[in-house]
């Protein structure tokens, strides 16, 4: 079965309430603390819903114009995070200080606005800092803000618009599942690393076994395969995986956090910024345009299917 046939198969499977119980059973039993069959079916009813209506809001996103997309596609996302949640936090959601959305917008310039130059900043209590720390394990963020350019530029499918202003964003060092990554030396001079450095480094975050080089590459011989859970490096949805060439944007992270940073800036856009939301999509006057039109595009097909993948893995023990 095609992989994302097998997540939507998976979303389907969960849609009822026994499904969802046995699920939740598996995934709270390997919980510490926990009374797993109580709570399974306590949250059942509200995780099915959770899964349902996040879907509900994608297929609406997809067949409305894009004036509304980003607000559906936000939403959607919330209402899949929150599944996850109920996946690790049985008790979520512990407090109203969690609900909030955990990250704010500054209010633009009505003059000279870009929004790749806007930036977001990110809140101590809310959805964002909740669910960077209890799904993926990163409870200090490496950034109080960051800009919409930095957040684009880590994500795989957007590398091209980059490529064609001579300012490449990503390289590829080898495939979900390899058991080696080939790393360009070029980047040491982009992280102004010695080579030994750069070993060093990425030997934080890859099982290296063993480094060999030739004039351009380090091939780094991995003591486990290439996987969806190693930080820093974004993955595209051929299953490709990348490195950032800017040493600031290698940092641990989970690319559903990404997402929701510029869907959330996006969302505060479409509705309370009117006259720029139309103008750029009735005229299309700068560089922004078809940055956001294929981030919407790329973000409504990958975030069910990051989602759906970790669901799936969660069931299984294999998230930390």
């Amino acid at each position: 079965m095609h992989f994302q046939e097998e997540i939507s198969a998976f979303y389907t499977y969960l849609q009822s309430q026994q499904t969802a119980q046995k699920y939740l059973l598996q995934c709270y039993k390997q919980l510490p603390d926990v009374e797993a069959e109580k709570k399974s079916y306590e949250n059942c009813n509200v995780f099915m819903y959770c899964l349902h209506h996040g879907s509900e809001y994608y297929r609406a996103g997809e067949q409305l114009d894009t004036v509304l997309k980003p607000v559906m596609l936000f939403y959607g996302m919330a209402h899949l995070l929150k599944a996850c949640l109920l996946t690790r936090r049985p008790e979520y959601p512990e407090s109203t200080s969690v609900l909030a959305h955990g990250v704010s917008a500054r209010k633009r310039k009505k003059k000279d606005y870009s929004f790749l130059e806007d930036e977001v900043k990110i809140q101590h209590k809310g959805l964002y800092p909740y669910f960077s720390e209890h799904l993926f394990g990163i409870s200090k963020l490496p950034f109080e803000k960051i800009t919409m350019r930095s957040l684009f530029q880590i994500i795989p499918e957007l590398h091209p618009y980059f490529t064609y202003e001579k300012k490449s964003s990503l390289v590829k060092i080898g495939y979900l599942g390899d058991t080696t990554a080939v790393v360009p030396k070029a980047l040491c001079d982009h992280y102004n690393m010695t080579e030994n450095a750069l070993l060093k480094r990425l030997g934080s975050y890859l099982p290296i076994s063993e480094a060999t080089s030739d004039v351009e590459h380090f091939t780094l011989r991995l003591k486990e395969p290439l996987s969806h859970w190693i930080d820093p490096f974004p993955v595209d949805m051929d299953h490709a995986i990348y490195i950032p060439t800017d040493r600031a944007l290698l940092f641990p992270h989970s690319e559903v956090m990404v997402h929701y940073l510029l869907l959330y800036n996006l969302s505060m856009l479409s509705r309370y910024e009117a006259e720029w939301w139309g103008e750029l999509l009735a005229t299309k006057p700068d560089a922004d345009y078809p940055f956001i039109s294929s981030f919407l595009s790329i973000t409504q097909k990958k975030i069910p299917l990051i989602i759906g993948k970790y669901l799936s893995k969660q069931m299984e023990g294999q998230v930390s």
